[in-house]
């Protein structure tokens, strides 16, 4: 077999409809544009989700929720994943070497996910009510 005898199956292609080729072929005099209106003319264009003039769908529907401009710089850390870092002291620059935030983050909170078996010392970075109980009862601190 050659890359120029290659062939798509059978029945795969068909030959594109014609229209407006006469009435016998069934597509003839308006072409499947139906009669008269904006559509039916050459030409004949609207931005897209225009409605004629109607109150478009977009528009008679109630807007809904919103995305936070900051959601890019905060991050979310977990006391099983301190837990996994091997270090004692630490703050934003660790964990941004150790990959569990983004490059972007800059502000982390500890949430109260898994266990704390070991003492770490936080340094500018905040923790819930219970993930500081939790940090606090291992021995470790928040600065």
């Amino acid at each position: 077999m050659q890359l120029n005898s290659i062939k798509p199956g059978a029945g795969a292609r068909h030959a594109k409809r014609r229209v407006g080729r006469g009435i016998g072929s069934g597509l003839g005099k308006t072409a499947g544009r139906g009669h008269k209106g904006q559509k039916s003319r050459a030409g004949g264009f609207h931005k897209v989700g225009f409605e004629g003039g109607q109150m478009p769908l977009q528009r008679r529907l109630p807007k809904r929720g919103f995305n936070s401009m900051q959601r890019d710089f905060n991050a979310e850390v977990t006391l099983a994943q301190l837990q996994a870092l091997p270090i004692e002291e630490i703050d934003l620059l660790a964990l941004k070497a150790a990959g569990l935030v983004g490059q972007l983050v800059r502000n982390v909170k500890v949430i109260k996910t898994g266990d704390l078996s070991r003492k770490v010392v936080l340094k500018g970075i905040g923790a819930t009510a219970g993930a500081k109980a939790a940090i606090e009862a291992a021995g470790g601190t928040l600065d």
